[in-house]
C-alpha cells in the first residue's frame, strides 16, 4: 500500500518551514523565492515566512509544491541543482535551531570512531523530525551502507515523478554527514521514491567517504 494517501494532512513544525524558506533565499535570493511562492500558489508567505516556533502548521502539500515549483522553473537538473544546494543550507540554519537539543555537538561525540559517528548522527537527526514533525524516518544498515527510509515524506508529497525527486532531503543528509564527520563527503543518492510509485523514499547512504 502506497504509505503516502494524500487525503490526511501532515505537517513540518513552522520553524522547519522557515528553515526551508530562508535556505531557498540564500540560494536563489528573495526575488528567486518569491517567484517560487508565487508559482506554487504561496503568495501569503511572501515576506511573511512562518513564525519561528514548534507548531506544526507548515503542511507537506505546501512542502511538495515548493520543491515542484523549482522543477517546474528551472527543469529537472536546474531544480535538483537547486534543492541540494537549498537541502546544505537548511541543515546549516537547522544546527542552529535544533542543535542545543540534538547533544552531539560535545566532546564525546567528537571523539567517536567515524563509523559511530555516521551511525549515532543518522538516529539523531532521524529521531529528530520523527518527535518535531509528522515525517517518519526509520533506518537500516549493514557493513557499508545506511538506508534512510522516509515512509511519510513531505518532499515528493501527492507527486508523481519518472525518477526519485526529493533532493531536498539528499542535500540535507550530505551537509548533516560533512557536518558529523569533521569535514568529508559521502556519496548521498535516493534510490526509490514514492513519487515514482516505490513503497517509501530511501536514501542510500555509504559510509565510507569520498575524500
Amino acid at each position: 500500500m502506497n504509505g503516502q494517501d494524500s487525503s490526511p494532512t501532515y505537517y513540518y513544525p513552522n520553524k522547519i518551514g522557515r528553515i526551508v524558506l530562508l535556505a531557498m533565499e540564500e540560494i536563489m535570493g528573495r526575488n528567486g523565492v518569491n517567484a517560487v511562492l508565487n508559482l506554487s500558489k504561496m503568495r501569503h508567505l511572501i515576506g511573511n515566512y512562518p513564525p519561528n516556533n514548534l507548531d506544526r502548521q507548515f503542511s507537506f502539500n505546501d512542502v511538495s509544491a515548493i520543491q515542484k515549483a523549482l522543477d517546474d522553473m528551472y527543469g529537472p537538473r536546474g531544480g535538483r541543482g537547486l534543492a541540494l544546494r537549498a537541502g546544505r543550507a537548511c541543515f546549516k540554519y537547522g544546527l542552529k535551531e535544533f542543535g542545543p537539543v540534538l547533544g552531539i555537538a560535545d566532546l564525546t561525540f567528537r571523539l567517536l570512531p567515524l563509523n559511530m559517528k555516521l551511525k549515532v548522527g543518522a538516529e539523531v537527526f532521524a529521531d529528530t523530525f520523527n518527535k518535531y514533525s509528522d515525517q517518519v524516518v526509520r533506518l537500516s544498515e549493514d557493513e557499508d551502507k545506511i538506508l534512510w527510509h522516509i515512509d511519510r515524506c513531505p518532499i515528493c508529497w501527492g507527486r508523481k515523478a519518472e525518477a526519485p525527486c526529493c533532493n531536498l532531503a539528499v542535500g540535507i543528509i550530505q551537509e548533516a554527514l560533512y557536518w558529523v564527520s569533521g569535514g568529508k563527503n559521502f556519496s548521498v543518492q535516493e534510490i526509490e521514491c514514492v513519487a515514482r510509485g516505490d513503497e517509501t523514499c530511501t536514501i542510500l547512504i555509504d559510509k565510507k567517504p569520498l575524500d
